[in-house]
């Protein structure tokens, strides 16, 4: 704008500026004059849009947070009752996600599932060549007796170029990713292929070989029951144990929902000596997680009603926070946990939630406590990351308001204030451009009047100049 002014009283001085008057100065006070009330209208509702821009994100910012945190403690397990084991040697347990347990269980195991470990004969070095052909894996029970293969699993097929080193095929029998896993070990008699299966008994294998007859020596590597028993360093076999007495079975020593609420990793044996399972009591941890959940509820609550205030909230019209501000007023009452057997708590009032006169929340702890004595494990099913219950109901609250497509939610409002802001700011633009238009228009014609005044005035001071000098003759 300077190099503007200096330019137009440049001109104006160069034309004469006769008048006295600062046609550039007169111009832009004209043409600010001309768009000054849509501009502040414009600037007004720019700095409105912005704001409910801002408070919109931070409502549908606190809802993702708290359901996020939630998700995480409710992850953990520690709201629900996990399970404990008296002999932590024999097996580690957790709850399967979304479940819970009660009760006790014992458990003895006898047997772990074990995995057949079988080695290949001795060479020079990992990169000694092993001929060519086809190495074949097929699986079924084994030992060094027998094999009966199992018709359920389909053999393994790995293709052995010619020039093929020791560590070659390793990494060919590992490409196939088909449960055998292979490795060259440098022992004391030379470098041996190891090749491991998965656990359990039908998870046992063969190695056959159909050898390139221009590069033999590919049988060296094949191995079948007979053969030399000392290659078979493990054999295959499930796990077996006894839960509450009655024998059971795995393939592997993870054995996922042995019982309600128990899962177990078979770390040990305790033959002759069971162990005792049981579940712990989840009410200190449930009741710090409602203390906090409602803490959670009410930082999002003073927001949203501040938000929404009917006389100075600059959402108090808006889709989304409306929607939001009813979901929280039905949030006591709403049916959370659909599933529970009948007098069992379904709804977050009857674990306690109240919902007050101003939108906030308050826990009665005392039937919380309640609710937590006469129906633990049912309490604790609310709390787990399942279909339904409390986090499901927060995270599904929090996952609608971040659809921008609904005009209803937090991300619609957000996605229409922006779009908003911008038409505000295009708008602004152009209204600058045309003011610019109108003052440099205005320069320019007051700029020519100017120079049409100076030469006016030149010409009438020359008269008079004349006039002057006539008079002194005639004196």
């Amino acid at each position: 704008m300077t190099t503007s002014n200096s330019i137009g009283s440049s001109i104006a001085s160069t034309l004469g500026a006769g008048s006295g008057v600062d046609m550039v100065a007169l111009a832009e006070d004209l043409a600010r004059a001309q768009f000054e009330n849509r501009q502040v209208r414009l600037e007004t509702k720019s700095e409105l849009v912005e704001r409910q821009i801002s408070l919109a994100s931070t409502l549908r910012n606190l809802l993702s947070t708290f359901a996020s945190s939630l998700g995480e403690r409710v992850r953990e397990g520690d709201l629900s009752a996990q399970p404990t084991i008296a002999n932590a040697s024999v097996a580690k347990v957790s709850a399967p996600l979304g479940t819970s347990g009660k009760g006790t269980y014992s458990l003895e195991v006898t047997q772990l599932a074990k995995a057949q470990t079988l080695a290949g004969p001795a060479y020079t070095a990992s990169t000694d060549t092993v001929g060519a052909g086809t190495l074949t894996i097929r699986f079924g029970q084994t030992d060094n007796s027998t094999f009966a293969a199992d018709a359920a699993k389909s053999p393994i097929d790995i293709t052995i170029a010619p020039g093929a080193t020791l560590a070659e095929v390793a990494t060919a029998i590992n490409a196939k990713n088909a449960g055998v896993t292979a490795y060259v070990s440098q022992t004391t008699s030379g470098a041996q292929l190891v090749l491991k299966g998965p656990e359990g008994l039908q998870n046992g294998f063969v190695v056959e070989a159909t050898e390139d007859g221009a590069n033999p020596g590919l049988a060296n590597l094949a191995w079948s029951p007979g053969d030399d028993p000392a290659r078979l360093l493990t054999t295959s076999v499930d796990a077996q144990y006894k839960l509450d007495g009655l024998s059971r079975s795995s393939a592997s020593n993870k054995i996922e929902s042995a019982a309600p609420g128990l899962s177990l990793d078979l770390t040990g044996t305790n033959a002759g000596a069971p162990t005792t399972i049981g579940f712990g009591d989840p009410k200190a941890a449930v009741s710090s997680a409602m203390n906090d959940i409602v803490g959670a509820l009410n930082e999002i609550a003073a927001e949203l009603n501040a938000a929404t205030d009917p006389l100075n909230g600059d959402l108090a019209r808006d889709y989304g926070a409306r929607a939001l501000r009813r979901e929280f007023s039905a949030l006591g009452s709403k049916v959370i946990m659909p599933t529970a057997p009948d007098g069992a708590p379904r709804t977050l009032s009857e674990l306690g939630v109240a919902i007050q006169r101003d939108g906030t929340f308050k826990l009665d702890s005392a039937r919380l406590e309640q609710a937590l004595t006469d129906y633990p494990e049912d309490v604790a099913a609310m709390f787990t990351p399942g279909l339904y219950g409390i986090f499901a109901t927060i995270d599904g609250i929090s996952r609608s308001n971040a659809i921008q497509s609904d005009p209803g939610s937090l991300a619609g409002s957000v996605a229409r204030y922006t779009s908003q802001s911008q038409a505000i700011s295009e708008d602004l633009t152009e209204l600058a451009e045309k003011q610019e238009k109108l003052r440099a228009s205005m320069v320019a014609r007051f700029s020519a009047s100017d120079s049409r005044v100076s030469a006016a005035q030149s010409t009438l001071s020359f008269l008079q100049s004349q006039i002057d000098a006539w008079n002194a003759q005639k004196s």
